[in-house]
């Protein structure tokens, strides 16, 4: 029974941890309006011009999601490297199936292209 007592104790830790911390930032958070220049943003004391919610072109996520996903892979693919020895011929056919895969993906977004900078 002990160690269902560690669990317990640290989901209660946890969800403690989440509830103060949200329940910190609720209180230290300015609620009162303050003065005009309290919701401007900020860019080094310089008073900014022209529309101040300039969006982002959709390439810069879409190459920030591309990054992400080929550098889980690649760690993926390290940590499989580590024990290569053990794996033997059943795991050097997944790993030859997953960066298969992995290619088909890069090539769709290639063919897509997603991969080329306007």
């Amino acid at each position: 029974m002990t160690p269902l007592w560690y669990v317990i104790g640290i989901a209660f830790a946890g969800l403690t941890f989440v509830f103060i911390t949200i329940a910190a930032s609720w209180l230290l958070t300015h609620r009162h309006k303050g003065d005009r220049h309290k919701g401007l943003p900020y860019e080094s004391g310089i008073d900014t011009y022209g529309d101040t919610w300039g969006r982002f072109g959709l390439s810069f996520y879409i190459y920030a999601l591309l990054f992400v996903a080929f550098d889980i892979e690649v760690i993926f693919i390290y940590l499989w490297a580590l024990v290569f020895r053990d794996v033997l011929l059943g795991g050097l056919v997944s790993m030859a199936l997953f960066v298969a895969i992995l290619l088909v993906g890069l090539g769709y977004a290639w063919r897509k292209g997603v991969l080329t900078w306007k």
